[in-house]
């Protein structure tokens, strides 16, 4: 056996095999220099390094925004072959990828909800920065950068935060009536998306505190409290995010959580001296070039473009509602906020519409 190992090891401590050598190695790639042959290149290999950046990259929806991306070499080798970049979308937990684009020299493909909003910004020889544009609310989240150059492959991750806001929302038939797939529905039916955890998170650090259980994107039910109490989970428990961990989508109800975007348009409101059933509210919207807005929108106008309406007003959900920005008398409690009146069945209110700009 001591044989056996020496002669095995020998050929490998030789001078005229080195996979490895103080510390640089050889690659042996294909590469292609355009003329339809395929060349072999040996070359004593250098460290590929990809940088992204190490702090949130934020943004709106509707807006173009650019996810920095730059590779190098160490020691640096000059000008190099064409290299793959890959954009993929990671889950937060980093166990399911969602490709974004794949390119080779100036030729790329984007795929899925990226497709015509996708390609790479080309400001510098080794730059591999993403460009999205019209960024929609399903954009937020973790992007990995991938540079593949032969047999070598790194990667970074940017994360990529919209500006926005969360809100719970109640369907008119009351508390905890939407399983997973409804709660879904009914935020992408004001204007929404179900809303994330750091979403959340965020929102109950700005000040949101909330005793009913919502659904999150992930599955799970939670809800954000900043003042503990015996029906939120006890007094003696910290503020923070209660949870009820992940439940069946199917089988259980709870209200949900949303998450809107700042807004591309305006939210105004119209009124009439005797108000406005909800079909008379629909038709004087479209009557002024615009639609009823939905709850989502008002929830961004009143964050992001600080609506301040005292006078409640129909929105599209059949719901009553009014933003308040400066706190004041004969407008509800003593903070901001937006204020319900719920889903009445009858009643003549002002109306919030929604334009494009």
């Amino acid at each position: 056996l001591p044989l056996l190992l020496k002669a095995t090891l020998l050929p490998l401590a030789s001078g005229s095999y080195h996979p490895f050598y103080n510390g640089f190695y050889y690659n042996h790639i294909m590469n292609d220099d355009g003329n339809g042959q395929d060349k072999v290149d040996y070359f004593n290999g250098a460290k590929l390094v990809v940088e992204t950046s190490k702090d949130p990259v934020y943004s709106y929806s509707g807006a173009n925004v650019t996810l920095p991306c730059h590779y190098s070499y160490e020691p640096d080798q000059g000008p190099k072959r064409k290299i793959r970049i890959k954009w993929s979308k990671l889950r937060d937990d980093y166990t399911k990828e969602q490709d974004v684009m794949v390119a080779i020299g100036k030729a790329y493909i984007a795929f899925g909800d990226f497709k015509g909003r996708a390609h790479i910004h080309r400001a510098g020889q080794h730059e591999a920065s993403l460009v999205i544009s019209d960024v929609r609310l399903r954009d937020d989240g973790k992007y990995r950068c991938e540079v593949i150059d032969g047999l070598e492959d790194e990667s970074d991750v940017v994360d990529l935060r919209l500006q926005g806001i969360v809100f719970p929302y109640q369907p008119p038939r009351g508390q905890y009536r939407l399983n997973f797939h409804e709660a879904e529905q009914v935020c992408e039916d004001q204007g929404a998306i179900l809303a994330n955890f750091n979403q959340l998170f965020q929102a109950w650090s700005e000040g949101l505190d909330w005793c009913n259980a919502g659904w999150l994107a992930d599955g799970t039910v939670q809800y954000p409290i900043r003042l503990p109490r015996k029906p939120c989970g006890g007094v003696h428990l910290a503020p923070g995010i209660r949870s009820y961990g992940p439940r069946h989508r199917h089988l259980h109800r709870f209200d949900a959580f949303c998450f809107s975007s700042a807004l591309k348009g305006e939210v105004f409101y119209l009124g009439r001296l005797a108000g406005m059933t909800l079909e008379e509210a629909k038709q004087s919207c479209q009557d002024a070039g615009a639609e009823i807005a939905r709850v989502g929108q008002l929830y961004s106008a009143w964050k992001f473009l600080g609506l301040d309406h005292c006078s409640a007003g129909w929105l599209a959900d059949g719901s009553v509602r009014y933003s308040i920005v400066t706190p004041r008398a004969n407008c509800g409690p003593a903070e901001p906020g937006v204020r319900s009146f719920g889903f009445p069945s009858k009643g003549r209110f002002g109306v919030f519409c929604y334009r494009e700009r």
